[in-house]
């Protein structure tokens, strides 16, 4: 959805369509639920608390600084509804089952064996960024998988700039080594 129809949206919601804000959640809630299903690891559990995101996101519309993306704002919200949740049930780590044709992309070509390998090199790529620590998992994620900003990593990871940099260069590095050891045969 782009940044003019959210604006919209998000302005009648304001000025009391409330069924305006259903246009958000059908667009966004294949992301949030993902992020919960990777935080908590159960389909039940994770439908709940999207839900409480977006219960959140509707009771503090008003806060949203119109004029950037929505998503970034709705992720970082929903980033602390998980966590928070993961404090009160005393988890300790993350639990990451998102489905690597989420975030493999193979374009239509002519020669099929070739796409065929970059759509297995790409799940490979897929399952490295899986077993990064999470704060680099979540930081590529965002960046490769939903587009954002340096910027918005930053603000939805709440860390600066400079350290969203530095997480998506360190995690790119992590894959892109984890790739030479597998591809050279020196699999640890």
């Amino acid at each position: 959805m782009d940044e003019s129809r959210e604006a919209e949206i998000i302005s009648d919601v304001l000025q009391g369509d409330v069924q305006a804000f259903e246009a958000l959640v059908r667009a966004y809630q294949g992301p949030v639920y993902a992020l919960m299903l990777r935080y908590v690891g159960d389909v039940d559990v994770a439908a709940d608390l999207a839900q409480e995101a977006f219960t959140r996101a509707y009771a503090r519309l008003e806060t949203f600084s119109t004029g950037k993306r929505f998503f970034p704002w709705l992720y970082s919200l929903a980033l602390n509804v998980s966590r928070d949740w993961m404090r009160r049930n005393g988890r300790d780590r993350h639990v990451f089952m998102d489905d690597a044709a989420g975030m493999v992309r193979v374009e239509d070509r002519p020669d099929e064996r070739q796409a065929m390998d970059d759509q297995v090199d790409g799940a490979k790529a897929f399952d490295h960024v899986m077993g990064l620590a999470p704060k680099y998992r979540e930081a590529l994620l965002l960046r490769f998988r939903y587009d954002f900003s340096m910027q918005e990593i930053a603000g939805a990871l709440g860390i600066t700039t400079s350290g969203a940099k530095m997480r998506v260069s360190r995690g790119l590095e992590m894959v892109r080594e984890r790739f030479t050891e597998v591809n050279d045969g020196h699999e640890r």
